[in-house]
């Protein structure tokens, strides 16, 4: 099968092909060995396509397929890992990719490569998406197949270029006397970071251990899974099995390996941006807020009621913003939570404004929405300015009221929608009104927010709603 196909649909040599057989041999171990559905796909003459030339389902675990795929193609928008192993000979961890049978999954690549170093196919091997694969899950898979385990990793010669030459973590094996018998390249270059120039091949577990721990006390367990271990710059998760034949004889133990430095420091470098945005947004707080009250004792100073009045407006707009960048500091992200925001400006507005605040009662129902800064920041205009006017106009004469705010999360558009019982106003005539808060409304819902306005009124009060586009880069709801 594997003979037909590569030669019907790839330009691999006759050598290449034995290869191909040679690794697709090893791929029921390596299904057990992973608890995975193992692929190999080698690549096609379209460069976006590359073809399933072999197959193993795990026996120990559930597989992910109901039947075989050999044969099937494999594109690049549905398994961008696979291609993408093929175009550069390095491996791929953890990438989301979609099954022939439209199953979504999480794929581990590695390159196989030829004797010149071309490569010739990638060995797959695809989990559950839902599945959260650890060492400590591996590990005991592992030390159910320890018979295939020991023939793949003591008997296998170099020349084959078998599985171990194709996992990504480091495995060394070690003899019943701790000294090593085999390391695959992944364990040879993590050495070699650390310093170990010559081949490690011969050398006693004494010499190899990165912590403080004895051989014996390795032969005594079944398998050691050691904490975190910071050698030299890396930073690196051992694992110790030992591997023992039907017979119950320890034949030898293994190391596994894995290289951890980049994950923490790219773990480490989100922490700090983190950290750099708090404080960017802590500092913009600050400003607004130094701006507000230099607007309010400018304020006092003018005995002109009118633009006193405008005065207030703008220092409302500057705080209704200055409340976004406080939530945002407070998070260290730069997402925020509309609900926690609107109720932040809804105090604002009731306690710097007018007199009749104090019998308004405001009520913020809905969803709650994570949307970014930038975003919300235009929201917090607009609702400062509606609820603002809800202040001014809704109740002329009037010590009580409500006013309710409703936040709706909708498939593609989020809505918010401000609801008084006042004494409404004729909506022709306002609107079309040049005020300045009517234009800050009407632009940012339409221009920024991308959404429409809707205004509604009557004597039994006022309804205003807006929209605004809700997806992946906008925002999205909290479950």
């Amino acid at each position: 099968m594997i003979n037909t196909i590569c030669t019907e649909h790839t330009d691999l040599s006759a050598t290449d092909i034995e290869q191909i057989h040679t690794v697709a041999g090893n791929l029921p171990m390596i299904a057990d060995l992973m608890g995975a559905d193992i692929f190999i796909d080698c690549p096609t003459r379209n460069p976006d396509v590359a073809i399933v030339v072999a197959q193993a389902r795990p026996s120990n675990s559930k597989s992910l397929y109901k039947g075989s795929v050999v044969a099937a193609y494999a594109y690049r928008a549905n398994e961008p890992a696979a291609l993408r192993t093929l175009d550069v000979g390095m491996p791929t961890k953890d990438m989301l990719a979609t099954t022939q049978e439209n199953q979504n999954v999480r794929q581990n690549v590695s390159a196989i490569k030829n004797a010149a170093g071309k490569v010739i196919g990638c060995l797959i091997a695809e989990t559950d998406i839902s599945a959260d694969i650890k060492v400590k899950k591996s590990l005991s898979i592992l030390s159910d197949t320890t018979e295939q385990l020991t023939e793949a990793l003591l008997y296998s010669k170099p020349k084959d270029q078998g599985i171990p030459y194709h996992v990504t973590d480091g495995i060394v094996i070690f003899d019943r006397k701790g000294i090593v018998i085999f390391a695959n390249p992944s364990a040879r270059d993590i050495y070699k970071k650390i310093g170990y120039s010559n081949i490690i091949e011969g050398l006693n577990f004494a010499n190899l251990a990165l912590e403080e721990i004895e051989f014996m006390d390795i032969l005594d367990s079944d398998c050691i899974n050691s904490p975190e271990i910071k050698f030299a710059n890396l930073v690196l998760n051992v694992t110790y099995l030992v591997i023992k034949r039907r017979s119950k004889d320890i034949a030898s133990v293994a190391m596994l390996i894995r290289d951890n430095t980049d994950v923490k420091a790219k773990e480490k470098e989100l922490v700090l941006k983190s950290v750099a945005i708090k404080e960017i947004h802590h500092r913009v707080k600050n400003n607004l807020q130094t701006i507000a009250s230099l607007l309010r004792l400018q304020s006092r100073r003018i005995d002109n009621d009118s633009v006193e009045k405008a005065f207030k407006e703008s220092i409302n707009r500057v705080l209704s913003i200055a409340a976004t960048h406080e939530i945002l500091a407070e998070k260290g992200l730069d997402d925020v939570d509309l609900k926690v925001m609107l109720k932040r400006i809804i105090k604002n507005v009731a306690g710097h404004n007018y007199e009749s605040g104090g019998g308004i009662k405001t009520i913020i129902q809905g969803d709650s929405i994570q949307t970014n800064s930038d975003i919300a920041s235009s929201i917090a205009l607009v609702v400062n300015e509606l609820i603002q006017n809800c202040y001014k106009h809704a109740f002329i004469d009037r010590k009580n009221g409500s006013i309710h705010i409703n936040i709706r999360k909708e498939s593609n558009y989020c809505s918010i929608s401000i609801i008084d019982d006042g004494v409404g106003f004729d909506v022709d005539s306002k609107l079309s009104a040049s005020s300045l808060g009517n234009q800050i409304i009407k632009q940012l819902v339409s221009d920024k927010l991308r959404g429409k306005l809707q205004v509604e009124s009557g004597e039994n009060g006022t309804s205003v709603l807006f929209d605004f586009l809700c997806n992946a880069q906008t925002c999205c709801q909290n479950d």
